[in-house]
């Protein structure tokens, strides 16, 4: 590990501490307010509080610190603590329904939310519900961080639109993913793009009151850098080990519609392919497919080209998202760390 790769992993490392102890005392007074509504209310937070603070890279606030940072040139990032933890909160109440929705039981190392409450009151509609309750009390914890946030006076009614349109891109895409909408990298700058990268930079250029340049150069670097972030976790969820990532590479089983199966699906449109898509067939969207199925089906895209397909265009985005911050009104150092979130961001062995 290089230097820089070093002093970047340290002031991640920060980042994250900070993020942790704003949401540890955020949920602690979360909890006192709803044991004085019912001793039933702490049951929502705390499923909350405990998806939230299990595991999660905080990668959102570490965009938004960075973007703040590139602006202003400040190493203390505190003024961005606030609306980087309404973006975690943002992302767990995504999180909450979008395991509901695909019925996945397991985030994060533990049970889904709404199985943890299915489990705990042996009724799985309740626990349904429940779950969507917890998931819609994330999105107004998230509302309620992100008006406490440090904006400059002027600045904070365009940070407000700006917090509204991220989640309106959010649910179109999540809406294009659900119906296994065919142009994958729209689906991905929506659902993923807009709430992980675009949001959190601009957020942090107006924390910092960026000028009008500067904005355009973190949306130019934002946007191919969401777009990437999520190729890589398509190449992640299909061929990753999960002892080595963390993340379990079940998107065959799922049957997503993600960039490596748009791309094999390109790659083998003419009738000779057909019989080499039998193998990624058997095991799309079969959540009982078996290990063996999968191996032949993950041997099937790679040597399809589709892999190579989808590595080759990660390396071109992470490319221009750097190339952007290149010409972007950034002092060099801010720059180098621009560029070296984008590296840490499209390294697929993470």
């Amino acid at each position: 590990m290089t230097q820089g790769q070093t002093d970047l992993e340290s002031w991640m490392s920060r980042i994250r501490q900070q993020v942790d102890e704003v949401l540890h005392r955020f949920f602690a007074s979360k909890l006192e307010e709803a044991e004085r509504f019912s001793e039933h209310a702490c049951e929502l937070v705390r499923e909350v509080r405990d998806l939230t603070m299990r595991g999660g890279k905080r990668l959102r606030p570490i965009v938004t610190a960075a973007a703040f940072r590139a602006t202003t040139g400040k190493q203390n990032v505190k003024q961005t603590l606030e609306a980087g933890c309404a973006l975690e909160l943002l992302q767990t109440y995504l999180l909450i329904h979008d395991d509901w929705m695909d019925g996945d039981n397991e985030r994060r190392g533990g049970p889904a939310v709404h199985y943890a409450f299915q489990r705990r009151h042996e009724d799985e509609h309740l626990g349904a519900s429940l779950g969507i309750l917890a998931g819609d009390l994330a999105s107004t914890f998230g509302w309620e961080l992100f008006l406490s946030a440090s904006f400059p006076e002027e600045r904070r009614d365009e940070a407000l639109r700006l917090f509204v349109q991220i989640q309106k891109q959010v649910f179109a895409g999540q809406q294009l993913d659900l119906m296994a909408d065919t142009d994958v990298e729209r689906m991905h700058r929506l659902k993923t793009g807009s709430y992980t990268t675009e949001g959190p930079a601009a957020l942090g250029g107006l924390l910092g009151d960026a000028n009008a340049g500067q904005l355009a150069a973190l949306r130019s670097w934002a946007e191919p850098l969401g777009i990437a972030f999520q190729l890589r976790d398509d190449l992640l969820s299909t061929f990753g080990e999960t002892s080595r990532t963390g993340k379990p590479n079940d998107d065959l089983r799922h049957g997503k519609q993600n960039a490596v199966i748009a791309a094999f699906r390109r790659l083998t449109s003419s009738d000779r392919d057909r019989g080499r898509e039998n193998s990624v067939q058997a095991v799309w969207g079969r959540t009982e497919a078996s290990e063996a199925e999968l191996v032949r089906a993950r041997a099937t895209l790679e040597h399809s080209g589709a892999r190579a397909w989808v590595e080759e265009r990660l390396e071109a985005l992470a490319d221009r998202a750097i190339q952007a911050i290149r010409r972007g009104p950034f002092p060099d150092a801010e720059a180098r760390l621009l560029s070296q979130v984008t590296l840490r961001l499209t390294d697929r062995g993470h």
